[in-house]
């Protein structure tokens, strides 16, 4: 079933103020998907360079139903967008929530390019999973989603962009929904050496709700380790989320709709490595400076946060 099916589906069952909103969202999909027709994408990203797909002219036409799936849908607040330097590279280090419909990364995406519009060249890392899902890989590969390697964020630092990362990747956006306030890296350092080895800041990318967007149970590593799945698929989880419109999920296969969780956005202050942790240049050192940061920032999101899904 379509994304656009899926939530028309949806809306016939959403109780009170909330079907309002289920429109919007439904609406607001429609129009993205429209304006490219998948099929036409797709055919272009199998000849073409990933980097090349992204398309702002496509930005420009899209970025109103963009932002309206943010303020009324998610009711995204996004504070700190001067934090990010108007241009050169950077590295921007996000929490992942949301399982593969990841609201913060569109409430971020849609508040970055009113901000900066639609020319500051802006790259997002995903899982290939993001990519084997039809609606949302229509919407994204044109805004600059690319597929996540250690190769592709050299070559998005390299042409100057700015670069949002998820170093927890799917172990983290599958977390389970009482584990919301968790800052979860799975301690992968990656990011902290490449951007030691550049010597470019890393700006912390907070956000809380997506974990709200589903009732999610859990990784499932252990189920994904028995079946191998990393090296068949890049996947160290098998996660159970419940949301509608078909109850239960994993990986959120057959498909779900989002709640509509208010989706909060803190872009925190650059760091530089260099300068906070010294000559050494400890990897393990920049891990947990930049860890504690965000975790810091995340409890007091959390701590405002007076209730589950309306925030």
């Amino acid at each position: 079933m379509s994304l656009r099916g899926s939530i028309a589906r949806f809306v016939g069952g959403v109780p009170g103020p909330a079907v309002g909103a289920a429109r919007m969202l439904g609406a607001a999909s429609a129009d993205l998907a429209g304006v490219v027709d998948p099929r036409r994408l797709i055919s272009r990203r199998s000849a073409e360079d990933p980097f090349d797909l992204r398309d702002p002219e496509y930005i420009r036409r899209t970025l109103p139903a963009l932002r309206a799936l943010s303020d009324i849908y998610f009711r995204g607040e996004v504070r700190g967008m001067d934090n990010v330097p108007a241009r050169g590279p950077v590295l921007l280090v996000g929490n992942h929530s949301g399982g593969t419909l990841i609201a913060d990364t569109f409430v971020f995406t849609q508040a970055f390019c009113d901000h900066f519009g639609a020319e500051r060249i802006f790259y997002q890392l995903a899982h290939d999973l993001v990519f084997k899902v039809p609606g949302v890989r229509a919407l994204v590969v044109p805004y600059g989603t690319v597929p996540a390697s250690p190769e592709n964020m050299r070559r998005a630092l390299a042409r100057d962009a700015a670069l949002l990362v998820y170093p927890g990747g799917d172990h983290e956006t599958y977390r389970a929904t009482w584990h919301s306030a968790d800052i979860d890296f799975a301690h992968r350092t990656g990011f902290v050496r490449l951007a030691l080895q550049l010597d470019i800041p890393i700006v912390p990318v907070v956000a809380i709700g997506g974990q709200e967007t589903a009732l999610f149970l859990g990784q499932g590593e252990r189920v994904a380790r028995l079946l191998h799945l990393h090296r068949l698929l890049r996947l160290d989880v098998v996660p159970v989320q419940i949301a509608p419109p078909w109850g239960v999920t994993v990986l959120d296969v057959p498909g779900r709709v989002p709640l509509p969780a208010k989706i909060t956005v803190e872009v925190l202050s650059p760091i530089d490595l260099r300068a906070e942790i010294g000559a050494d240049l400890d990897p393990e050192a920049g891990y947990e400076l930049v860890t504690e940061r965000m975790q810091q920032a995340l409890n007091e999101l959390a701590h405002a946060r007076r209730f589950p899904l309306i925030g």
